[in-house]
Formats: structure tokens, C-alpha cells, sequence
């Protein structure tokens, strides 16, 4: 870390020294017997054992354990069960036009889906229920190229590694947004709403 804070700082050092001015030859002049500090940092970096402080092998653990801070966790559906939300949104502030005026004033209510179309479907759940993730193998969202699958539980690289496809978390924005109460759920389009199904998934029979 010292030898980043260096690097950093010196770098930020010949940024502003660059802009200094030429003032001249002023009085008696002396060779430099001191090695250059760039090199002399290249040298020690050189030095470094950097296998030791950036394994590797932990690294790609850090990735695949990766899972960010307040994820909401949802329970099972407990029925199939649907209901429709309403994407009206209200501007939290004005947004200006430019020319010393208020293109759209703040309290300005309006529908995205009036304007846009949302062609993705959206399947959200929970990626450390086995249940759940083998029923969306069975699906056919797994087949489908318009279909994005975000998780409330495991780990994206485990999961996208295992479905060979893209595996996003779904953050508490996703769940507020679309009032998720319960996983599997199947968000898609119909006209200017969001509709939202609840997929109740059997527990697989212990053997």
C-alpha cells in the first residue's frame, strides 16, 4: 500500500511540477548525484514480491464470494399468485432546459412505459434454493434471450458458471421498485403496467 501511496503521490507531483515556470540558470550549478526517483521506485517495485500480496487463487475466491451489503432476503411462494405495478414516477426535482428556465418542475408525475417499451422479462430468486434454480432450468426462461435473471440469495459467478449465462443480484431498489414479496417472480411487461407473478416451486422430495 506505501509503495501505491508513493506512486500516487508522485504522480500527482510531476502533474503540477509540469506547469511550473522556467525561471533560468540562477547562481552555480552541481550535478545530481542522487538516482532518479522514478527509477529508483521501478527499482524497488522490482524488488517486490507481488505473487505474495496478490494471489491469485484468492483473489478469484473474493470474486465468487462476492455478494453485496443489504440484499433483502424473500421467502418461497407459498401459491402462484399475480398482481400488476404501476411505474408512475414523480420527479424528485426540477430538471432545468438549459436556458434559465424549468423544462420539467419538480412534482412532475409521469408513466416510462408511455414513452418505452420494457422488452426484458425478469426472473427473480433466491440462487442458494436448489429447488429454485433447478426449476428455472426447467423453464423456458432459461431458453429465452430477453430473459435476465437476478438472485436475493448464493452467488452470481457460482450460479452464472453453472447456467452458462449472465447471473445479476437484485439490490433493495429491485424489490421496492417492483414490491417483491416473494421468490420465484416473473416480472415482464403488460401495456402500462408492470406485472409481477409469484411461482410456487415444490420442495423436492428428500430421498
Amino acid at each position: 500500500m506505501k509503495i501505491v501511496l508513493a506512486v500516487v503521490l508522485l504522480t500527482g507531483f510531476l502533474i503540477s511540477a509540469s506547469y511550473a515556470k522556467d525561471l533560468g540558470v540562477v547562481g552555480a550549478t552541481y550535478s545530481i548525484s542522487e538516482k532518479d526517483a522514478l527509477s529508483e521506485i521501478e527499482e524497488r517495485a522490482g524488488k517486490v514480491d507481488w505473487k505474495k500480496h496478490f494471489n491469485k487463487d484468492k483473489t478469484e475466491k473474493l470474486v465468487k464470494k462476492y455478494k453485496p451489503s443489504g440484499l433483502i432476503h424473500l421467502p418461497r411462494a407459498e401459491r402462484d399468485r399475480a398482481f400488476t405495478v404501476d411505474m408512475t414516477y414523480t420527479l424528485p426535482f426540477d430538471i432545468p432546459d438549459g436556458k434559465s428556465g424549468i423544462l420539467y418542475p419538480k412534482g412532475y408525475t409521469f408513466n416510462p412505459l408511455d414513452y418505452l417499451g420494457y422488452r426484458l422479462t425478469l426472473i427473480v430468486l433466491d440462487g442458494s434454493d436448489k429447488d429454485q434454480v433447478e426449476w428455472f432450468k426447467q423453464s423456458k426462461y432459461a431458453k429465452e434471450h430477453t430473459a435476465k435473471l437476478l438472485i436475493t440469495g448464493g452467488y452470481t459467478q457460482t450460479l452464472a458458471g453453472s447456467l452458462k449465462m449472465p447471473v445479476f443480484y437484485a439490490d433493495s431498489r429491485v424489490v421496492e421498485k417492483f414490491r417483491l414479496q416473494a421468490v420465484p417472480s416473473v416480472i415482464v411487461q403488460k401495456e402500462r403496467v408492470m406485472e409481477v407473478k409469484e411461482i410456487y416451486v415444490k420442495k423436492a422430495q428428500s430421498k
